[in-house]
């Protein structure tokens, strides 16, 4: 039994005042012999015995009517038997994430998953109020036949979810439905990297758990397929990596055409060189042997492939500068200068954009830089020189010391990436056809032109933010939300068709592929939906595992399909004791008023 009022138990110490009432009617006193009383102490004596247990009586039915009265107001409520149940507000969570789709014995598992919800929502009622959650949050609510329709439609997603979210929509759900009867049912794999923190849930509410009894299936999935750069300028390297037990087979297309083939070891990082004929922002895939998880076996990957921007580097921008770009101009990642093209120098010295600025190393030139800025029209300003030894950081500068740097002011609202930090404030910065450094690329300023991020770095700021064709790539899992680049109208899916965008971000679409960013009439970036790698590890809880993971209490695991199923609307027969226990209180004292009136007579 359980009450959903419990405080409302305290009433029942009421049941002291028949008590103390009782014990205060006892006549103590001393007893005086008077000749004409003898006849009525021997009739009092005669009766005596009846009268104690008359008052016994009267006493234990009084006590056992305030119990009752504060057991019904404590809303208690207990399984009972019988055929059928009461209403009852029935949430249903079914775990329809990627790895749900694994084939075993030849059928998907959330086929079995879903003909389980099937069975339970064929006895539901007209009186039951029933909600189907999935693992993306989504809430289908209506009465048995019109879920059914649902649960029909409904298809295993692309990516993992949330199912600590999708139980707890199901518990308030329930919750706020006002019934009494309250049952949550959870259908999942089990999986050990969806079930880790369990969603809260309050006392008194049942969380009724099924999940397969047996491991998963051995599994392999492409972890990684990734563009080294992501701008080709025109060749490149791809980076893979493959889940598994053992060594398979994979193709690399860009587009529909096939590109490469080979044979990769498992849970090892290889790199595949390419030089394509592709020009262009242009998406590429990673596939494997298909097996029983199918959903995992494929990889998309983004790039711009290219010529090699033209890039001069100025006397001001320091030696070390100039020997980076030699560098690359050896390895065809960037070509001459000496015409129009992207300019590697001091801000003093700067003419034209685009244009990597450092600023220069002499303090006394920082006046003639800032007018440079303003002339070509970048909202930025050097400020005051600052030496303090710090850290930087940065998706690519992550480590790299600064000893000195000027202070980047904002002049106006500047539209611009910060690309990297020191302390609160930015070292970093990129704008339309600008990147701006707040030290000079000197070893005793900063650590970064004789770090090993130099010189990816500035191949990337070179042929990602600085070249004439714009964009970059962005990733995320299938509906998560991405925020929106700059610019950017439209996104166009794999198959050619545009969705308009607006707002500050938005979702990124639920079916894995390469999308591009739409500026125009030109590609200007890529969005690459993946499925989280997580999906593909498929090893499952134990039974007391999973109880602590789901939920914070209240959780049953049941293995077995038709027991779970029996047990579904276990919640149902729970129900509400306030009209028994108040008609047995009001029988109680029908029965006190009937056992005290010849008492009184007695006592006339």
């Amino acid at each position: 039994m359980a009450f959903l009022a419990p405080w409302f138990l305290l009433l029942s110490g009421a049941a002291l005042v028949p008590l103390l009432i009782h014990l205060l009617r006892r006549r103590i006193g001393v007893q005086v012999e008077f000749p004409a009383a003898r006849y009525l102490a021997r009739a009092e004596r005669d009766h005596s015995r009846t009268l104690r247990l008359r008052n016994l009586l009267l006493m234990v039915l009084r006590v056992l009517a305030v119990v009752l009265i504060a057991m019904a107001a404590a809303r208690p409520a207990a399984h009972v038997g019988g055929a059928g149940h009461a209403p009852t507000a029935l949430a249903i969570v079914l775990d329809n994430s990627l790895s749900t789709a694994v084939v075993e014995g030849g059928t998907p598992l959330l086929d079995g998953l879903k003909q389980m919800v099937h069975d339970v929502l064929a006895s539901a009622t007209a009186d039951d109020r029933v909600w189907l959650v999935t693992a993306d949050g989504a809430v289908r609510g209506g009465s048995g036949p019109a879920l059914l329709e649902e649960l029909e439609r409904l298809r295993a997603l692309s990516g993992a979810g949330n199912l600590r979210d999708a139980v707890a929509s199901a518990v308030a759900l329930v919750e706020a439905s006002g019934m009494d009867a309250r049952q949550v049912v959870v259908l999942t794999d089990g999986q050990r990297s969806a079930w880790t923190e369990p969603a809260p849930i309050r006392s008194g509410l049942s969380v009724l758990v099924h999940a397969p009894d047996r491991s998963a299936p051995p599994n392999r999935a492409v972890a990684l397929a990734e563009a080294r750069p992501a701008r080709w300028t025109p060749r490149g390297t791809i980076g893979i990596r493959v889940l598994g037990a053992d060594s398979t087979s994979y193709r690399m297309a860009l587009g529909e055409r096939t590109v490469g083939r080979g044979t990769v070891a498992p849970n090892e990082e290889a790199v595949i060189r390419a030089a394509p004929v592709e020009r262009g922002w242009t998406g590429g895939t990673i596939e494997i042997e298909p097996d029983e998880l199918p959903a995992d076996n494929i990889r998309h990957f983004a790039l711009w492939i290219g010529p090699p921007p033209a890039v001069r580097a100025a006397p001001g921008a320091g030696s070390f500068a100039r020997n980076a770009v030699e560098v690359l101009r050896a390895s065809e990642r960037v070509t001459d200068g000496g015409g129009p093209g992207i300019a590697v120098a001091s801000a003093d010295e700067a003419q034209r954009l685009p244009a990597l600025l450092f600023p220069p190393a002499d303090a006394v030139r920082i006046g003639a830089a800032n007018r440079a800025l303003e002339r070509l029209g970048i909202p930025w300003r050097y400020g005051a020189l600052r030496r303090e030894a710090a850290v930087a950081r940065g998706a690519q500068l992550d480590g790299v010391t600064v000893a000195a740097r000027f202070l980047l002011v904002p002049h106006g609202v500047p539209v611009a990436d910060t690309l990297a930090r020191v302390g609160g404030d930015a070292w970093v910065v990129s704008g339309p056809g600008y990147v701006l450094v707040g030290s000079p690329a000197a070893p005793e300023m900063t650590s970064l032109p004789v770090s090993a991020a130099f010189l990816p770095w500035l191949t990337d700021v070179l042929t990602s933010r600085l070249h004439t064709e714009p964009g970059r790539v962005w990733h995320a899992a299938p509906g998560a939300r991405v925020t929106r680049p700059s610019g950017a109208d439209l996104l166009e899916g794999p198959a050619g068709g545009r969705t308009a965008l607006s707002g500050a971000s938005f979702d990124a679409p639920p079916t894995p592929g390469t999308y591009f960013y739409i500026q125009g009439a030109r590609r200007v970036g890529a969005l690459v939906v993946n499925p989280e790698i997580e999906e593909s590890h498929l090893e499952r809880w134990s039974a007391d595992d999973l109880r602590r993971r789901v939920a914070s209490g209240g959780v049953t695991v049941e293995r077995d399909r038709d027991a779970w199923v029996r047990l579904a609307f276990q919640g149902a027969s729970r129900r509400s004791l306030i009209v028994p226990l108040l008609l047995a209180a009001l029988l109680l004292l029908g029965v006190e008023m009937a056992a005290a009136t010849p008492s009184a007579r007695v006592r006339q």
